[in-house]
């Protein structure tokens, strides 16, 4: 089936808003300022962008437990999430699996079920949906079975978290939600973290065992919340060629100088700084120490956060939109999408501008097939 969408202004890969026509021909863009026959689309007044792609997005985890202790199917839960991503103009999305020493949300259980949920929708899922697994580095008895996922080809990006140290850093009241998102009783939590603590001295040999797989089976690492430059400098070593939210800014320059990319959240840019206190994710994206944004703990902030970046005056938005779209194909090794040229994947959204501060996305296409529609574009028969 061929669709043209007309009338629009599109986002060519010079970074260039261009006001042409967009063909769509099985699955794949086609000609680009010529309108085809068959299904027309106006987008008159819409932008027309690359699919956003999200390298980290675990936000997911709010519709597997909405509220403390309350927990609802997995599948349930990841068709909620695809319809929410779509809604948003993510088109490739690379959920952020937590595998932890914790029990819980972030337990084996619930890992095994998850991989196992997502496998079981292939095909049902608009959003071509990828896993990204955090490994959280004191978690030894998950090792083998990492490994094993390596190899099949489970995990498509494989990051390392370590907040053991952090978590038992805590103070008796800061641990209660800790316990209760493990669902332990806090004595059995600081059991628990004793226990996990006396195995410091492994976690090392397990993440370079780990990462050697990674590198033989060709799947993109990560680290993530480098504190320090020593601890970036190590992952680089290992091939771990991503630095997610690092914690300061020398930790940035530090990954900048090795060649490494650097992930920063959109909720950081879209609420003005971060929520914890870090660094400003829009600071280093207009000094160029930021290539990726991602959606962290919350979806919309990927379609908003280009577009505050522009207004803020921050980057020129082709610049802006990259950081969503061409940035992460890039560093996930796609070469089939992030930008609108010939040949490439058709993944598009056509996007409302009319309110600056809050842009909303009308229509989603994922390989050329319209996977959600806001209802209010016109569509007709050449």
């Amino acid at each position: 089936m061929t669709i043209s969408i007309v009338n629009g202004r599109f986002l060519s890969p010079e970074g260039i808003l261009v006001a042409d026509d967009v063909t769509i021909e099985n699955g794949l863009i086609g000609a680009v300022g010529a309108a085809g026959s068959g299904l027309r689309i106006d987008a008159a007044g819409l932008l027309i962008l690359p699919g956003i792609i999200d390298l980290h997005g675990d936000a997911f985890e709010r519709q597997l437990m909405p509220r403390p202790g309350v927990h609802f199917a997995t599948e349930l839960a990841l068709l909620d999430t695809d319809r929410q991503m779509l809604a948003n103009g993510i088109t490739t999305a690379f959920h952020g699996l937590t595998w932890s020493w914790e029990p819980g949300l972030r337990g084996t259980e619930a890992a095994l079920e998850f991989v196992g949920a997502l496998a079981g929708l292939k095909g049902r899922l608009g959003c071509d949906t990828r896993l990204h697994l955090r490994f959280e580095t004191f978690n030894l008895d998950a090792v083998d079975t990492i490994a094993g996922w390596l190899a099949e080809g489970t995990v498509d990006l494989l990051a390392f978290n370590n907040h053991y140290p952090e978590i038992a850093a805590k103070t008796p009241s800061e641990k209660v939600k800790f316990a209760e998102r493990a669902r332990l009783s806090a004595e059995a939590f600081d059991t628990l973290l004793t226990a996990v603590g006396d195995r410091a001295d492994a976690v090392p040999s397990a993440v370079t065992r780990l990462a050697g797989l990674a590198l033989a089976h060709g799947v993109v690492m990560a680290s993530h919340d480098d504190a320090a430059p020593e601890t970036r400098r190590w992952y680089h070593r290992l091939g771990a060629h991503l630095c997610e939210f690092p914690e300061t800014r020398e930790t940035a320059e530090t990954a900048r100088a090795l060649g490494d990319a650097i992930i920063m959240g959109a909720p950081n840019v879209v609420r003005g700084g971060s929520h914890l206190g870090g660094m400003s994710a829009a600071e280093l994206a207009g000094q160029g120490l930021c290539e990726v944004l991602s959606s962290d703990y919350y979806y919309p902030s990927l379609l908003q956060a280009p577009f505050r970046l522009h207004r803020d005056q921050i980057l020129p938005f082709p610049q802006a939109w990259s950081l969503v779209s061409a940035g992460p194909a890039r560093l996930a090794g796609f070469t089939d999408r992030g930008d609108i040229a010939p040949g490439k994947r058709a993944d598009m959204i056509l996007v409302d501008t009319r309110d600056p501060g809050l842009p909303q996305v009308v229509a989603t296409f994922i390989g050329g097939e319209p996977a959600h529609c806001a209802g209010n574009i016109l569509m007709r028969s050449a």
